[in-house]
């Protein structure tokens, strides 16, 4: 999808209306129109990046601060016990919106939302095998 047709983009832009709830210089954050919880909000970069894999890493501290001051303020205005930060990438990881995005989910004590089912490694060299062969894709 090009720029010029984002919905976040057209959101950042202000050509989109949105509930805004944060913005400074760099991110914008809004309710999400198909909430988990009242509250649920995206927090996006001004600047359209696909993925998490396009941003620089020179936008990690505006977007950490945003995120921080976005779920303390989430859980005060909701009475949220917890909240979790989440973000996909890729369509196998569910992202639909390609204009990165994080989200904000306000949580409750015995709200019934879970956590993906975790597995385990069959020994403990199978998970240092993993290990090793992570750490060498990593870029140098």
């Amino acid at each position: 999808m090009s720029e010029e047709k984002c919905i976040f983009c057209l959101i950042a832009s202000g050509d989109i209306p949105c509930a805004k709830v944060y913005e400074d210089e760099s991110v914008l954050a809004f309710l999400d129109l198909s909430p988990v919880h009242p509250g649920h909000t995206l927090v996006i970069p001004k600047v359209h990046y696909k993925d998490l894999l396009e941003v620089p890493c020179e936008f990690a501290p505006a977007l950490l601060s945003a995120l921080k001051k976005i779920g303390v303020a989430v859980m005060k205005a909701t009475g949220a016990t917890g909240f979790n930060v989440m973000q996909n990438n890729g369509v196998s990881a569910g992202q639909t919106m390609f204009h990165v995005h994080w989200h904000i989910i306000p949580r409750f004590d015995g709200d019934g939302l879970g956590a993906w089912e975790q597995g385990n490694y069959p020994d403990a060299a199978a998970m240092q095998t993993m290990a090793a062969k992570v750490a060498s894709c990593l870029e140098k």
